[in-house]
């Protein structure tokens, strides 16, 4: 029993303790593994002492020689003890365990094997490991457990370690091009007294000192675009936001989002910035353009069609939606298996209708652009058709990997677009938006014509081709 274990553990600690600390303050370390492992030939020759320092992940106790193989996030090299060269060997045999972490000094030399080892004239245990690793008492495959215990799965799955060094890449990748390209990082609040900038039902706190409740942002748009009002031309953010709603393979409640604006654009501009910006973080991330996502190829490279909402969506439904009417796409709802809830106004119809029987079938990146102004209150309105905005979905994976569009700064419309929401909100839509007095204030101050665009950590997921929930760190999990 792994308590037996754990027990066992305990004593050789009690043992060690005796004469020596398991768990020293400081520890010796000239080098990490791999810098040892590549200089091993000059050090090897000349016979030079150094210092290493990392996590037993091997043991064979061969009598008067203790082998175990020392890992660092580096990499590993083979520990040879020989009682010999140790005064404490007799100790260290005793007490040392597969995960504790331990540290040697001595020379570097090649077995006969060819294998590349040191050879200690000093060691210690510098942490002792109480409870044995997954890979040693029983496997660890089951996903809830490695969700729950992420430290342990890094420990038995190294490619785990491997793709949250590849998030950072894709994360640096994505604010060093916006930087390059002129834009200003900023922070701005977390907590909020409107929730705004998207259609989503919010987490809701109170302020214990200003007591007064506060809500969670569920965007980064709107105070983003306060600074436009206040004279910033580029700027952008990488946050964390938070949305109350359902969990599967594409949404979590937290995750992180990038949004940026850029004054004196329109979303043509913007959608040629955010194309290249795709494909600098797939190339950084993967090396190369082509990505893999539930068994189907993504090609990143070149350019990327525009795909007209309008033309796709009748296309796929036989709806045109210069004309249907609400009682069309409740049955067209019904037809593809949606949710309905009471009293959805005709936006949340139609992009209800377009999740089912339209976006599972953009399989290769493009811009899904102009949709009716019904499905998005913040866009400005086309100059050709005003029924339409000018905004832009990033597709691939048959999923929306991005949106932008030409922001609207006219006070008035934007007002009018809010009732429109609170009316929905009234009639029980939660996820409606509400009306941010403050913002609107702003607005009528004047805002530059701008455009703006958001990008979430689901990108990262379809490129690594993994659920969302495997590509952060320490998921939110239901309490155990």
């Amino acid at each position: 029993m792994i308590e037996d274990i754990i027990e066992e553990r305990k004593k050789k600690l009690a043992e060690y303790s005796k004469t020596a600390g398991a768990y020293p303050a400081r520890v010796s370390r000239d080098m990490v593994i791999s810098d040892a492992i590549s200089k091993f030939d000059e050090l090897s020759e000349t016979k030079k002492q150094i210092s290493l320092v990392g996590r037993v992940t091997a043991l064979r106790d061969q009598g008067k020689i203790l082998f175990c193989d020392l890992k660092d996030e580096s990499g590993k090299i083979q520990v040879v003890v020989n009682e010999a060269e140790i005064k404490d060997f007799g100790l260290i045999q005793s007490t040392l365990d597969i995960g504790d972490f331990f540290e040697v000094s001595g020379s570097l030399f090649a077995t006969k094997r060819g294998e590349k080892s040191i050879l200690p004239t000093s060691a210690r245990i510098v942490g002792k490991s109480i409870r044995p690793l997954p890979s040693e008492w029983y496997g660890l495959e089951d996903t809830e457990i490695r969700l729950r215990k992420r430290y342990l799965d890094m420990l038995t799955h190294p490619e785990i370690r491997d793709l949250f060094i590849k998030k950072d890449i894709f994360w640096t990748t994505i604010r060093n091009f916006l930087k390059t390209e002129g834009f200003r990082e900023v922070e701005t609040a977390v907590l909020e007294p409107v929730p705004g900038g998207a259609e989503a039902e919010p987490f809701v706190t109170h302020h214990n000192a200003l007591d007064t409740n506060f809500y969670l942002r569920i965007s980064l748009e709107l105070p983003l675009k306060r600074l436009l009002v206040g004279g910033y031309e580029k700027v952008f953010e990488i946050g964390r936001i938070f949305r109350n709603e359902g969990i599967d393979r594409e949404h979590l409640q937290d995750y992180t989002q990038m949004e940026c604006y850029w004054a004196y654009a329109d979303y043509n501009n913007m959608m040629d910035l955010t194309r290249k910006m795709y494909q600098e973080a797939v190339k950084n991330v993967t090396g190369g353009y082509v990505t893999t996502y539930q068994d189907m190829e993504i090609d990143w490279s070149g350019e990327w069609p525009m795909v007209d909402y309008y033309e796709v969506f009748k296309k796929e439904t036989g709806l045109d939606l210069k004309t249907t009417t609400i009682e069309e796409l409740q049955r067209k709802a019904e037809e593809v298996r949606a949710r309905i809830e009471p009293n959805m106004g005709r936006g949340r119809l139609i992009d209800l209708v377009y999740k089912k029987a339209v976006r599972p079938l953009l399989l290769q990146p493009c811009f899904l652009v102009n949709p009716p102004v019904d499905i998005e209150p913040l866009a400005k309105r086309s100059e050709e058709d005003s029924g339409r905005v000018e905004r832009f979905q990033i597709m691939a994976g048959g999923t929306e990997l991005g949106k932008g569009f030409s922001e609207l700064n006219d006070p008035l419309d934007q007002r009018a677009r809010f009732e429109e929401q609170m009316k929905l909100r009234e009639a029980g839509d939660s996820e409606a938006q509400r009306i941010d007095d403050d913002f609107l204030e702003a607005l009528e101050y004047g805002m530059p014509p701008a455009a703006g665009f958001g990008l979430s950590e689901r990108l990262f997921s379809v490129i690594m081709n993994r659920p969302i929930r495997e590509t952060v760190i320490f998921p939110l999990m239901r309490q155990e």
